[in-house]
């Protein structure tokens, strides 16, 4: 309990100090949004004009101390200001929008290579020197440096321009309207095998021979072999025995892998134009909208550090010596 206590402490705080710091970093650049937006669209505002709009995006000329309790008093209730790329759509709809499709396409996507990256790891390890070795630690190899953005426009060239097997952009038929229906899944889900396909493709690669060296190593540790001496079966021995301890250290690459699956999006979203956060972040950054930056920026760090915890837990229940560690 006490560890629990401690991990959930260290993340309020990093909760905190992530929010703090993203209340900062806007104040120490030059200019406001409003002055911004004037000056992306070559326009020229009177004093009252300039006052109202800097009104509306939150700007104001109180103490640094009072803007920060207004800061957090906003982020609690989920107000993140305005867009200037979209204005006056809110930041907060912008993300809440675009964060399903992030999910559901790169999240989805990297649980899948990591399950099958694990598994093949752990298929390889146990029958080393094999022919299935060698065939997926070299293709493993090559995939694993392989860039997002390349393998995308590569595959999208191939399956999309060339032979036409799969749309070249967005998350749907311009056609459809979204709604629940099994024409719109079903063209959903048509539209995002390519862009998952090339996300397995290219992280893999990483957990499969991460997996593999971690499996080696435990292999040759006292208690395998004293099951092997137990007499026990080939799959217990590799599940229970070999795998169970062999996975811990990737569970921190889990946690990291997910908690970056937004930033990793970025390339492949703008690749496949698919309406996710990555994509909203190349706007954000085209157009200089700092308060979009802002909430995309809050919500990657937030999910690096709320995975983190997530992870920190199970890894605590897989492996009791590190909450006996921490208690001490």
């Amino acid at each position: 309990m006490q560890f629990v206590r401690q991990r959930l402490a260290f993340l309020l705080v990093s909760l905190w100090a992530a929010a703090t710091i993203n209340f900062i970093l806007p104040r120490l650049m030059p200019g406001n949004p409003a002055v911004l937006m004037i000056g992306r669209f070559k326009g020229q505002l009177n004093a009252r004009a300039l006052k109202a709009l800097e009104l509306q995006f939150g700007v104001t000329h109180k103490p640094l101390w009072d803007q920060y309790l207004i800061y957090l008093n906003n982020l609690i209730h989920g107000q993140l200001g305005l867009s200037l790329t979209y204005y006056p759509v809110p930041v907060s709809q912008i993300i809440a929008e675009s964060l399903p499709w992030t999910l559901g396409l790169v999240g989805v996507a990297t649980l899948m290579s990591v399950c099958i990256g694990l598994m093949a790891g752990i298929y390889i390890a146990w029958h080393r020197g094999g022919k299935w070795d060698g065939i997926l630690s070299t293709m493993a190899t090559f995939t694993a440096a392989l860039p997002y953005f390349w393998l995308g426009l590569l595959m999208l060239f191939l399956f999309g321009y060339l032979w036409h097997w799969f749309p070249l952009a967005h998350a749907y038929s311009t056609s459809l309207t979204p709604a629940f229906t099994w024409p719109f899944i079903r063209n959903m889900l048509y539209h995002a095998l390519l862009p998952a396909v090339t996300i397995v493709i290219s992280s893999m690669g990483g957990w499969l021979l991460g997996m593999r060296n971690n499996m080696i190593q435990t292999l040759g540790e006292d208690y395998v072999l004293f099951g092997r001496a137990r007499g026990l079966s080939q799959s217990r021995l590799m599940i229970h025995y070999a795998a169970r301890n062999a996975i811990l250290p990737s569970m921190t690459g889990f946690a990291m892998a997910i908690g970056f699956v937004v930033g990793g999006a970025l390339l492949t979203e703008v690749v496949f134009s698919y309406p996710g956060l990555g994509y909203q972040l190349l706007a954000a950054v085209q157009n200089e909208d700092y308060p979009l930056m802002q909430g995309l920026f809050l919500i990657i760090a937030f999910s690096v550090l709320i995975t983190n915890f997530i992870v920190e837990m199970l890894y605590g229940r897989l492996d009791p010596r590190t909450r006996g560690g921490v208690s001490k």
